[in-house]
């Protein structure tokens, strides 16, 4: 521990455009202490999601994040102490500390997890990433060997397309840059990728799914969605776990066109769902997914950055579609 201080990221202010740095501040505030029932933790890897800057729009699945208060945010984190029963210095855990190097929070909205290396796949496929990828294509999409899969290719998409490649389906997958999309067929084994910088999407995507769209994952909406939607075939399942295109700036002026008229006619089955509905069954999830990864059948990509100070830019730079794998900061 260095000393009494404590070093955090600020929510300065909540933008009301585009996200930027001068909307964060770094703070030195004061070693938290314990109460009974909570454990001191030592940051270690702050987990980067979309879902960090919905946050700031207003209550989600969890309470926004209000001006001048510590920057919200999921990490791989250390006991440092304890004062609840079932943890004990030097354990790892799961939850949501903030975007600070020090936090005291109630073990009962902490995760034990596994001792093991490297730390960031607990963030990454073995983490939400990982579990999000498996339970909603499997779960909600429910794709069938030798369907269409598409998927918009960030941190999870890009396991999602892996999954759907292992359970025999074609996969196409959304990105942004001709970088990224060769990256996405010649490491990961997608058959075919889309562009979305080029601004033909619905063409390019008509191209590289000629027989129509099974089950789309969506984490996106917006344009995108809107491209995929007639494309879809009769009976297609949609998965939506986000919406990225509406969290920063202003978005898509029409929305997608074609709800629910397309829905209705290809009578498509379009569910939401949030991967904590599915933690009951995240054992099975991760003996899968590390079978996976153990015999390569599933590539890890996590993109790392380090220095608590560069988490507002990481977060930034995600947005605008920087990373490949999933992004995270090391403290």
């Amino acid at each position: 521990m260095s000393g009494s201080i404590n070093r955090q990221i600020l929510l300065v202010e909540k933008p009301s455009g585009k996200l930027g740095p001068e909307h964060f501040k770094m703070v030195e505030g004061a070693m938290p202490e314990p109460k009974d029932g909570e454990a001191l933790l030592h940051v270690r890897y702050i987990s980067l999601d979309a879902a960090n800057r919905a946050w700031m729009h207003g209550a989600t699945y969890r309470s926004a994040v209000e001006a001048n208060s510590v920057m919200a945010g999921g990490a791989i984190a250390e006991v440092v102490s304890s004062k609840a029963p079932g943890l004990a210095a030097g354990d790892i855990v799961f939850g949501d500390t903030g975007w600070q190097e020090y936090a005291a929070v109630p073990a009962k909205h902490l995760t034990k997890m596994p001792k093991l290396e490297p730390m960031t796949h607990l963030l990454s496929v073995f983490g939400i990433a990982g579990l999000t990828a498996y339970f909603g294509l499997l779960e909600v999409g429910k794709p069938k060997e030798g369907e269409t899969v598409v998927v918009s290719a960030g941190s999870v998409g890009s396991i999602v397309g892996q999954i759907a490649k292992i359970r025999g389906c074609r996969v196409v997958g959304i990105a942004g840059g001709a970088d990224k999309c060769n990256w996405l067929t010649s490491e990961l084994g997608f058959d075919a990728a889309v562009d979305y910088k080029d601004g033909a999407v619905f063409k390019a995507l008509r191209a590289a799914a000629p027989k129509g769209i099974d089950v789309y994952f969506d984490n996106v909406g917006g344009d995108i969605l809107e491209a995929c939607l007639p494309q879809m075939n009769n009976y297609g399942r949609i998965a939506c776990c986000g919406a990225i295109s509406q969290y920063d700036g202003a978005p898509s002026a029409h929305g997608p066109r074609g709800v629910p008229g397309l829905i209705v006619v290809k009578r498509l089955v379009m569910q939401g769902f949030i991967v904590m509905d599915y933690m009951k069954e995240s054992q099975r999830a991760l003996a899968e997914l590390q079978g996976w990864v153990k015999s390569g059948k599933l590539k890890v990509q996590e993109d790392i950055i380090d220095g608590l100070q560069n988490t507002p830019k990481a977060l930034i730079g995600l947005l605008a579609g920087e990373n490949r794998g999933k992004r995270m900061v090391k403290l």
